[in-house]
């Protein structure tokens, strides 16, 4: 029985390849419909759209390219990381917002003057502006009025270095001038302060 010619092709080789043709078109409209399947499972919740997705891809290639189009941007695993991540950052924000009283560890704002459970006082309020100020504020952060009962600081000036030290951190060849420079001064003063001494009296030539 002679092979089936398609399209009046006769010739053997010829027929191989329309029949590989064939076999790889088939194959990938099958592997397109697994795609969109498996595909739409990934971006999808709703079962009843992954079936709509997987019975019009059913339309050879025209119904792939649709899904394509109108399919979500995103999976669904990065849609719930991102939704981790935002709640780990507010309960973050919450906890910076939020801590714990000295006294009886009873959960307190930040902006809390006393505790509500065991009404210890907490804070301070300003004189002028009344917010709450913290203990080592000596300034109100806000109207800039000074705290009371508690003094400015003042920064503290250093002592200047003495002159042996300078000496010390400069190079050996520069400490050597700075000494030579200053030593002179010394050496003139000491040398006018000196008390000179009475020139000797010249003895008298003996005549022969």
């Amino acid at each position: 029985m002679p092979p089936l010619a398609y399209f009046g092709i006769e010739s053997s080789g010829l027929s191989l390849a329309v029949d590989l043709l064939i076999l790889f078109v088939v194959v990938f409209y099958i592997s397109l419909i697994y795609w969109t399947y498996s595909d739409a499972r990934r971006r999808i919740q709703d079962p009843m759209l992954i079936g709509c997705a997987t019975a019009a891809s059913l339309f050879p290639f025209v119904g792939t390219i649709v899904y394509m189009i109108l399919r979500p941007p995103e999976y669904i695993e990065d849609v719930r990381e991102r939704e981790l991540e935002m709640q780990a950052a507010e309960a973050r924000l919450h906890q910076l917002d939020q801590s714990l009283c000295p006294h009886c560890d009873y959960r307190i704002e930040k902006d809390f003057v006393r505790c509500p459970s065991c009404l210890r006082k907490l804070k301070e309020r300003c004189v002028s502006c009344s917010r709450p100020l913290e203990q080592t504020w000596t300034i109100c952060p806000y109207c800039e009025a000074d705290v009371q009962g508690i003094a400015p600081r003042t920064r503290r000036r250093r002592a200047p270095a003495p002159v042996e030290t300078e000496l010390a951190d400069l190079d050996p060849p520069l400490a050597a001038d700075v000494e030579d420079t200053d030593a002179r001064p010394v050496a003139a003063t000491e040398a006018a302060t000196r008390p000179r001494s009475a020139p000797r009296a010249r003895r008298p030539r003996s005549s022969t």
